[in-house]
């Protein structure tokens, strides 16, 4: 069930009047965990056993950790979480990138195997809700968290439908609390969450969908024929596409949950306005950034064991990221990429914590450094194949002949990017709420109704958002 699609409007329409009912607390916290199961079943209804298996594994390993008399206790049922969620992971999302790369080696050794296809089907939201679970385990191994008394909230906070299929990935001590106690939106959070159900849209509908996916996929879908320019707007295409798509989702998210009165985190936070790789992953995906350092990078060692060991860390950890992305080598090289970008950033300012530069100049041309190299890194994140993402990288080369891209949807690109790293630059240290509130009433209202029109005049194309291959 797509945020953009007409199916979702009317959902969404019943579950809030449904939530506004004069129901006790519990009645509308089934009411939204039916609506949630409701949701996801609508891709693929018997993939419902799945949330059920993570959920179940996760509310009894976690309870049976607190009476847990025992160190090694602890840690076998930890295993066991583990085993049971990232095995669950590892044979729907990997088993056939696994099963390739073997059939690749054992040719190479000279034998002729050639075994049947597996036939699997990727669950939607499978990497998303899979995180987000563990991160309950992990909080309460780690003595952060004590179990979750009901049920009905655990379940609740596993399959929250606005974050479910895409994020943000909400840690339990952020969520749970918030199921303590009834809730129902006020008017002006309501108006809150609406507006920002109509940004995200417009986002990924008008901006994501309409100006920036043609451009994109005439150029990763012809590699061989790209031209340098054609190559450089596409790169600059797809990266303003995956932004605008999947922080349209998170946006979405967000006013959903609002308009049920609920508050989920800020998943991006201008991240093309970062200054250096460090500073990208701290306002990029933030929801899986943060996963990743809590439960990957410090659980490896961190920076507490040496340069040599932290450079190490670093890598993993990226490597380890980029094929939560997808299971080929070219995100595996994405986010090997970025491993080294963080590594080399480190190296060179040593144990020193980075300044953002004073004047003006040396802020801009950072923020724009950053923002083309990421640029570049995209490419191996949107091309089909590694032979794909090169071919991409050659046509890069000044003079390189080919013409995929014509010169008003160059003109589109090139405005939609430069509006949105001017906004970016502009607001990179205000959160979203307090940048909008901001605004005069008259800006904020000719914002939302921009976002109305834009919505209005967009194709009805209905494309699935990014993520959700994930």
């Amino acid at each position: 069930m797509l945020f953009n699609s007409l199916t979702f409007l009317v959902f969404f329409a019943i579950v809030l009047a449904l939530h506004q009912l004069p129901l006790s607390w519990r009645a509308r916290k089934s009411n939204l965990l039916g609506a949630s199961y409701l949701f996801y079943a609508a891709w693929n209804p018997p993939f419902v056993l799945l949330l059920w298996i993570s959920t179940l594994t996760d509310w009894f390993v976690a309870r049976a950790m607190a009476r847990a008399a025992s160190r090694a206790r602890r840690r076998a049922l930890l295993a066991t979480s583990l085993a049971i969620n990232l095995g669950l992971l590892g044979t729907f999302k990997y088993a056939g990138f696994l099963l390739e790369n073997f059939v690749w080696l054992v040719r190479r050794a000279g034998i002729d195997f050639a075994p049947a296809a597996p036939d699997i089907v990727l669950p939607v939201g499978i990497s998303f809700y899979t995180f987000q679970t563990l991160s309950y385990t992990f909080a309460v191994y780690r003595g952060e968290d004590r179990p979750c008394p009901s049920f009905l909230d655990y379940a609740l906070f596993v399959t929250f439908f606005p974050q479910l299929v895409a994020g943000p990935i909400v840690r339990s001590r952020e969520f749970l609390p918030q199921c303590a106690a009834p809730r129902r939106a006020s008017a002006q959070q309501l108006g809150w969450g609406l507006a920002l159900l109509s940004f995200g849209l417009f986002e990924k509908s008008l901006l994501a969908d309409a100006c920036l996916a043609p451009v994109a996929d005439a150029v990763f879908g012809a590699p061989a024929r790209a031209g340098s320019l054609d190559a450089w707007i596409g790169t600059l295409a797809f990266s303003g596409q995956i932004f605008f798509d999947f922080a349209g989702y998170s946006t979405c998210a967000i006013g959903a949950a609002a308009c049920l009165g609920f508050a989920l985190p800020e998943n991006f936070r201008c991240p093309y306005a970062a200054f250096g790789f460090s500073d990208f992953w701290r306002r990029w995906h933030v929801s899986l950034s943060s996963w990743l350092r809590d439960h990957l990078y410090r659980s490896l060692g961190g920076n507490r064991r040496g340069a040599s060991r932290t450079y190490g860390n670093l890598m993993l950890t990226m490597l380890i990221g980029g094929l939560w992305h997808g299971a080929a080598w070219h995100f595996v090289i994405w986010g090997g990429l970025h491993g080294l970008y963080l590594a080399v950033e480190r190296a060179l300012r040593g144990e020193r914590r980075r300044r953002a530069p004073a004047a003006g100049v040396a802020r801009l041309a950072l923020a724009l450094s950053t923002f083309a190299i990421v640029s570049l890194t995209w490419i191996f994140f949107r091309a089909q194949s590694l032979g794909d993402a090169l071919a991409i990288l050659a046509a890069l080369v000044p003079g390189t002949p080919g013409r995929l891209v014509s010169a008003a949807q160059a003109g589109v690109v090139l405005t939609v990017i430069g509006a949105a790293l001017v906004a970016q630059l502009r607001w990179r240290d205000a959160e979203l709420q307090s940048r909008v509130e901001a605004w005069p009433l008259w800006l904020r209202s000719g914002a939302l109704a921009l976002a109305l029109l834009g919505l209005a005049l967009a194709p009805g194309e209905d494309r699935a958002f990014i993520y959700f291959q994930f």
